[in-house]
């Protein structure tokens, strides 16, 4: 249960440090006083609504919760915090925990019912509900719901694979040209490998061919000399070798590059740069030959499996039999289990009703087409008629009875029940329901709740007023007689009778 809970700086709120008791607490107070804000706000101490206090602080004892990760024993005390700086940071038993892991932390210790909410009785919820209380009722329908999950998760997978195939075929030989048309002009260039980089520097050789025969030609004249230069030396009893050695070497390399021309003088400038050409284009496509080279095998692979795709689908269609069947018994034997907890939990819906004039809820399980919740789909009844046709009143008692029979499996013993308005826009008679009903159940949970109406508020183990003056709310325990005057002020408004003084009496008497 929660013991405290202390805010600070939290819209309206200054600061909120409040101590609860076990059963039912009820927030009282005029329309935009802030019932809401700080509804929202404790939820939020729990990372079930957005933070909006830069300091928060919450205390649980007798939380029959063991966890190992945050070193929790059973009936050991509870310490969330939440700060709200530049982000907010969450911590349990002073170790950081992230909003994520909170929330489903304390999904084992809360649950918000909130009547706005009108979602709670679409057949995937109540199939997630019902699931849950398989797996506790079964240990062996985890295993079934976890085959069945993965089972239809690769079943999805194959079946886009064959309408993917199936398409092809449709547009086969369109794809088929198309891939043929790529590789073939990839081919017609036929490119290899770094020949673009070998033909540019071709290229620049060629450009240069004239203006290097007439420089060979022109420095070969010093080699006419060398005969002169080498008797001049020996006249002069020098040592002629180094010179020897010289004009030997640039005669080699003027004979190389002699030979090097002597090559070209067969190639065709244009042919060159006509291939540089089209190596350019395929590189300007595709960033690069190794890449075109690359594109070519792929579409090469390609028109294979095109050929192949016969064979593919039937061999894709087998595994779909194969996994549909397997799908179609999972979902079989899951449907059994939600079957039997559909009984469970329509006892106690109906047990639940007694206390709130009505009866003959029906809960049934019809087949439907198979989706990843499988084959089932739940119908509500009441009375032998749709939800459709049903009265407000009786669907919010209704609700109530689903929502308080759900809260029994969802959280464990002595968890915490959140009641935003549960009672709002109900009749006396329908509000005296509600109230013996969370009377009641406030012996097994604590319960915080908002309340409009005197029934429910005048049960309650504690009564908080929620006023607001000067743009600031604030929010106290209540006394005796202050809640007499705050009863009799939500019976007769703000001016306050003395009948709606005498009926706030009576009110608390019978409690």
């Amino acid at each position: 249960m929660i013991n405290r809970i202390y805010l600070k700086d939290c819209l309206s709120f200054k600061e909120i440090d409040l101590e609860f008791n076990k059963g039912l607490n009820v927030f009282t107070g005029p329309s935009g006083a802030g019932k809401s804000i700080l509804m929202q706000a404790i939820l939020s101490l729990f990372a079930q609504s957005d933070v909006r206090a830069n300091l928060g602080e919450v205390l649980l004892s007798d939380s029959k919760i063991i966890d190992e990760l945050y070193d929790l024993d059973l009936n050991d005390d509870i310490i969330i915090k939440t700060i709200k700086k530049e982000k907010v940071r969450f911590f349990i038993n002073n170790q950081t925990i992230s909003k994520k892991n909170l929330n489903t932390f304390s999904s084992k210790l809360i649950k918000h019912l909130n009547l706005r909410d009108t979602s709670d009785f679409e057949s995937f919820k109540l199939l997630n509900f019902l699931d849950k209380l398989s797996s506790i009722n079964d240990r062996k329908f985890i295993e079934i719901k976890s085959n069945f999950d993965l089972v239809y998760k690769e079943l999805v997978v194959l079946k886009k694979e064959l309408e993917k195939i199936k398409n092809d075929e449709l547009k086969i030989e369109d794809l088929k040209e198309f891939a043929k048309f790529e590789i073939e002009k990839i081919e017609a260039i036929n490119p290899t490998l770094d020949e673009y980089e070998e033909l540019n520097l071709l290229k620049r050789k060629l450009s240069k061919k004239d203006k290097i025969e007439d420089a060979i030609k022109d420095a070969s004249e010093i080699l006419n000399y060398r005969h002169s230069v080498s008797n001049t030396l020996e006249l002069l009893e020098e040592d002629s070798s180094f010179f020897d050695e010289t004009m030997n070497e640039l005669n080699n390399i003027f004979e190389k590059f002699n030979d090097s021309l002597f090559e070209l003088e067969d190639i065709d400038i244009e042919t060159v740069l006509t291939r540089i050409e089209k190596l350019a284009s395929l590189q300007k496509r595709f960033g690069s030959i190794e890449s075109a080279l690359e594109y070519k095998e792929e579409k090469k692979k390609e028109l294979l499996s095109y050929d192949n795709i016969t064979f593919e689908k039937s061999v894709l269609e087998k595994k779909i039999d194969k996994l549909t069947n397997e799908v179609n018994k999972l979902s079989l034997e899951i449907s059994v289990y939600r079957k039997n907890s559909v009984v469970i939990l329509e006892d106690k819906i109906n047990e639940y009703l007694k206390f709130l004039y009505l009866s003959n809820a029906k809960i049934t399980i019809q087949e439907k087409n198979l989706d990843s919740f499988g084959i089932d789909e739940v119908y509500f009844e009441l009375n032998g008629v749709s939800l459709n046709t049903i009265s407000s009143g009786e669907y919010n008692r209704l609700r109530l009875a689903l929502l308080t029979s759900m809260s029994e499996f969802d959280i464990i013993e002595n968890g915490v029940l959140f009641l935003d308005e549960i009672d709002a826009n109900l009749s006396g008679k329908e509000s005296d329901a509600i109230a013996n009903v969370l009377s009641t159940l406030s012996n097994s949970y604590q319960i915080f709740a908002i309340s409009h109406q005197p029934q429910l508020t005048s049960v309650s183990s504690q009564h908080f007023l929620v006023d607001k003056k000067d743009g600031i709310s604030t929010i106290k325990l209540l006394s005796k007689d202050e809640r007499i005057n705050e009863i009799a002020r939500m019976i007769s408004g703000e001016k306050i009778t003395k009948n709606a003084i005498e009926f706030a009496k009576n009110l608390l008497i019978k409690k």
